[in-house]
């Protein structure tokens, strides 16, 4: 959970934009309470490092007191996805975004504290538009400042079509912020044309200002925006051995860049820590203090502790763990991917054949690079998946 932090603090730190301005929304919050937002879509998510930033967000605006709103969007998810990433997904039932909502709180429970955060759904409100409603609400703005859109504009350029569906999908995202008259919405920079949505229909209804706050978005461990189709990601509930070893395996770069975002380090120490590095000092020991404290955060510190010493016994020194998970198979002989995919069920096929490929993983000492090759297994063979990952065989 975050620390208490000054009104001016939350406004700077693991900030990309406030708008229109950080000096007038510091007035009001010095004030008064304001109300705050945060949408999250419901048709499933897998929560990674890369979301907390936006969650640590919200939360710090909780414990300051704020009246802070997290809100599901029920309502708008039935439109689909505007991204154009998944053109097939299905219109979830009531019951079906219940329950993946319930996992998502799950997760996000590892950052949010949930007794100081009201949940609400748009589909309590945008349900009961009618026609005349949908049509007072598309006279606010013109098609010209809709199709402003990035993705909107991208599809122009590579002659794809766009649905109308779509472009109501930014009215009635910033319709939620005139529903529960919102002071500020937070969301990630790929959000800001919404959340701007959101402040100009706040002043054609209700003639009030609303201010937005877009976090940044950050790069995985392969230097690309963390994602779970870039199997680039940290989950927020990953066990603390693959958490402490996916953080040492980040970039050099990312170093400062978490500390500011994913951890509550005073500022003066991690400015610190910069200039160390520019200096030339190795950056090996400030990325082993980011793994040990985010790990902390997010388990304890005695585990913590115990990934630290496991990645420096079996990375650095590499040497096999005394302990390692065991995996019973039926058969004597099969594929290599058959084997990877028994022992590691949560990496994607494509992420395993990759792995393999790319000499990532060892059969007793001996690395395979072809995922149909054929290997004869022995009672207590040792497989390595990546660098931390070891598994006795069992047959």
């Amino acid at each position: 959970m975050s620390n208490q932090l000054s009104t001016d603090t939350i406004l700077t730190r693991g900030v990309a934009q406030v708008l229109p301005d950080k000096e007038s929304l510091l007035s009001l919050m010095e004030k008064r309470t304001i109300r705050v937002y945060l949408g999250i879509d419901p048709s499933g998510a897998y929560l990674t490092l890369g979301h907390s930033v936006v969650l640590r967000k919200l939360q710090q605006f909780a414990d300051l007191g704020h009246d802070v709103i997290l809100l599901i969007g029920n309502g708008t998810v039935r439109i689909g996805d505007p991204t154009g990433k998944d053109s097939t997904r299905p219109v979830l039932t009531d019951e079906q975004i219940e329950e993946n909502f319930k996992d998502w709180k799950r997760q996000a429970s590892k950052v949010l504290n949930f007794d100081k955060i009201t949940i609400k759904h748009n589909g309590d409100w945008l349900d009961k538009l009618n026609f005349v409603d949908i049509l007072k609400l598309m006279a606010k703005t013109t098609v010209q400042q809709l199709m402003e859109r990035d993705m909107f504009q991208k599809r122009l350029e590579e002659g794809k079509p766009i649905h109308g569906h779509e472009i109501m999908y930014p009215l009635l995202q910033g319709y939620d912020s005139v529903a529960m008259d919102i002071d500020l919405e937070i969301g990630g920079t790929d959000q800001t044309f919404n959340m701007m949505m959101g402040r100009t229909l706040q002043k054609a209804y209700n003639n009030k200002e609303k201010w937005v706050l877009a976090t940044p978005i950050i790069n995985g461990t392969d230097g690309r925006k963390m994602s779970k189709s870039y199997g680039n990601y940290i989950a927020l509930t990953e066990d603390h051995i693959n958490m402490y070893g996916k953080l040492m395996s980040t970039a050099d770069e990312e170093i400062i860049t978490y500390f500011e975002v994913l951890t509550d380090i005073p500022m003066d120490e991690v400015n610190e820590m910069e200039m160390k590095i520019k200096d030339g000092a190795n950056p090996m020991e400030f990325k082993k203090k980011l793994a040990f404290e985010i790990t902390k955060m997010y388990h304890d510190e005695r585990l913590a502790q115990e990934a630290a010493d496991h990645f420096q016994k079996t990375v650095q020194n590499k040497e096999a763990p005394e302990e390692m998970e065991e995996v019973s198979v039926s058969d004597e002989t099969m594929t290599i991917f058959d084997l990877v995919k028994a022992c590691d069920n949560d990496e994607s096929n494509s992420q395993i054949r990759r792995l393999i490929t790319q000499g990532g993983v060892q059969l007793e000492g001996e690395k395979i690079v072809d995922p149909s090759a054929q290997i004869s297994i022995k009672d207590g063979s040792v497989l390595k998946i990546g660098k931390r990952k070891y598994y006795r065989i069992k047959l």
